[in-house]
């Protein structure tokens, strides 16, 4: 994977990520829900100040420091390649896209934009972006439970 993909994979995700939020900001915003699946999943307009369940909020630059660590461990991470398949370093470009996409709201709007809403069960509105880090995050320990090989296994030093 080249860093020129790389780069543009991240974008692509981010980019799709900000329109949806842009669609929520401009047009669902002002009719506040709209019902998908009567019962179980409806979009909904959220302005997210803290974490899942409101965690933290108004901790604003918390998290956006929290997002730039991320992203910085996961450049770093690239840089020193540690990661050893595609299915490692796409996890991790995903967590990537999630974080930049969340930081962008903060810095932007000092919210995150939500509007995803599970309804058949208690759980926080969510967006793409969320989506990202959740599924990345779940590819990522797959792939260092089953995939990933320690350097003494390699033989890398």
């Amino acid at each position: 994977m080249t860093i020129l993909m790389t780069l543009l994979a991240v974008a692509a995700m981010v980019l799709v990520d900000q329109v949806v939020k842009y669609w929520a900001v401009t047009a669902l915003a002002p009719m506040g829900s709209i019902p998908l699946i009567p019962g179980i999943l409806q979009l909904t307009y959220v302005e997210n100040r803290g974490a899942a369940f409101s965690l933290l909020e108004n901790q604003t630059w918390l998290f956006v420091l929290l997002a730039a660590v991320v992203v910085g461990a996961i450049a770093y991470v690239f840089y020193k390649n540690l990661i050893q398949n595609t299915w490692g370093k796409v996890s991790l470009l995903v967590v990537c896209a999630g974080a930049i996409g969340n930081g962008i709201d903060r810095i932007m709007h000092q919210y995150v934009v939500d509007m995803i809403e599970v309804l058949f069960i208690r759980f926080p509105v969510f967006n793409i972006a969320d989506i990202y880090v959740t599924v990345g995050v779940i590819m990522f320990s797959i792939y260092y439970l089953f995939q990933h090989k320690d350097r003494e296994e390699t033989g890398r030093i």
